[in-house]
């Protein structure tokens, strides 16, 4: 019998290797995402302190659309690049949560490029 690997499982050990290696500072802190089938989130975290700073996501009432697409992605990285504006905070390290950085995860990154965050 073929055995399919759990695929979360696998994501989850990629994001434990990445965050080996990054973290997060007041001065610079990480922007980590979760992407589910229908939604995605983002939050910005001061991991020294162990506090969110900022924080959005397409469950948010305000939030018009579908959002399990790019197009929503892209929203949501502009919507969290003003947000991190608004409290200061203008570089940020990018943590893509053990995703490929495709798809999704790529038009929220581009999205909070283009709304002004440095990384």
């Amino acid at each position: 019998m073929v055995s399919r690997k759990d695929s979360n499982a696998q994501r989850i050990k990629r994001h434990k290797r990445v965050r080996a290696k990054i973290s997060g500072t007041a001065e610079c802190p990480r922007l980590s995402v979760y992407r589910s089938t229908n939604n995605i989130v983002a939050q910005i975290i001061d991991d020294v302190a162990g506090v969110t700073l900022v924080s959005a996501s397409t469950l948010e009432a305000s939030f018009e659309g579908n959002g399990g697409n790019k197009e929503a992605a892209k929203k949501l990285g502009m919507i969290i690049a003003e947000r991190a504006k608004d409290k200061g905070i203008t570089a940020v390290v990018f943590d893509r949560g053990g995703y490929l950085y495709h798809g999704r995860v790529s038009e929220l990154a581009a999205g909070a490029r283009e709304g002004g965050l440095q990384f």
